[in-house]
């Protein structure tokens, strides 16, 4: 633990670190730096009919709450389809994935634990950038 005491962080609606990636951004609200490592909290937003990453694990849970819309998550094997309100949680190790098969925009509140994973954001988004998200529809 951090014996430096952290400062509080207050951002109002649309504020944060933000990383635009075509059909897909995320904003981070508070990581690293905030949270002496412990978490990192992010909104990712996918525009209408936009895949997500694709399919990936890593050693960090992901916890979603999903913020509007509908958006569709695989965890392990199996495809969720998750509404506004629903939780959804991809332990680490566990295969997952996230898309918008919808005809609406959709957002997700997003909880890495433990955190820093904003430090990969710079490499996530130039890879975004060379690998537009494909079209649910096709």
């Amino acid at each position: 633990m951090s014996s430096t005491p952290r400062k509080p962080v207050h951002l109002a609606p649309g504020e944060g670190r933000a990383y635009p990636m075509g059909n897909i951004s995320a904003l981070f609200k508070a990581d690293g730096a905030d949270t002496a490592g412990r978490y990192s909290i992010s909104e990712w937003w996918l525009e209408p009919h936009t895949r997500g990453p694709g399919a990936h694990s890593h050693d960090e849970d992901d916890v979603f709450y999903v913020l509007e819309g509908t958006m569709s998550f695989l965890v392990g094997e199996a495809w969720i389809e998750a509404p506004k309100g629903s939780f959804v949680l991809a332990p680490g190790g566990v295969t997952h994935d996230f898309e918008n098969r919808g005809a609406v925009r959709a957002g997700v509140l997003n909880l890495s634990v433990p955190g820093d994973f904003e430090r990969h954001m710079p490499e996530i988004a130039a890879w975004f950038a060379a690998h537009p998200p494909g079209d649910t529809r096709g």
